[in-house]
């Protein structure tokens, strides 16, 4: 199991937040749940998007995995642009293994294929997200991209990312740090 250090500065287990200006049409009103960010670089899962195109009962069945009958409320997230055909479970922390990267108390990260099949089984984690693909920042692109006015950053809670409907995710987060939409400006500024 592997722990993510601590280091001053550095956002794992935040959630990013688009501006409503992002350029990036792959990343416009995302929010993103930063599972890793170091010197060398960060690393996320775009917790709001789902692909519609493919169930969580398909992917089981092209991994060769029985679906069980009751699969359906497990939906499949696109998780970012970098290596879309690789699966990433988002989980609570009561499930950890030796492939398993926890990043805080509430969460924890499996890219396995033992932890699908724990899920099948219902001996996975008590909350989960699945995720294709996922977001991929250089070393200081991500500060750079906050720098100018790209994300907001909000410190992430289990219910907005297990619980929070999709749809409505992107304006949740954002209020729960309490900043007006209608007041948010594309200009990059400091003081």
């Amino acid at each position: 199991m592997a722990q993510m250090p601590k280091a001053s500065g550095y956002l794992g287990g935040h959630l990013l937040v688009a501006m409503p200006q992002m350029p990036d049409p792959r990343f416009a009103r995302s929010v993103v749940y930063l599972c890793a960010h170091t010197s060398d670089g960060a690393m996320g899962l775009i917790v709001n998007k789902l692909i519609d195109s493919l169930s969580f009962p398909d992917l089981l069945r092209q991994l060769g995995i029985d679906p069980p009958e009751a699969t359906d409320a497990i939906r499949v997230h696109f998780g970012g642009p970098v290596e879309a055909a690789r699966g990433f479970v988002l989980h609570s922390t009561d499930y950890v293994h030796d492939a398993t990267m926890v990043v805080d108390d509430q969460f924890a990260l499996t890219a396995t294929i033992d932890v699908l099949k724990a899920i099948a089984k219902g001996e996975g984690p008590r909350r989960s997200l699945l995720a294709l693909g996922y977001a991929g920042w250089a070393p200081g692109q991500l500060d750079q991209e906050i720098q100018s006015n790209g994300w907001l950053t909000v410190p992430a809670a289990a219910d907005l990312v297990f619980d929070s409907d999709t749809d409505h995710l992107w304006q949740q987060a954002i209020a729960r740090i309490g900043v007006d939409l209608g007041k948010l400006s594309s200009a990059a500024g400091h003081a």
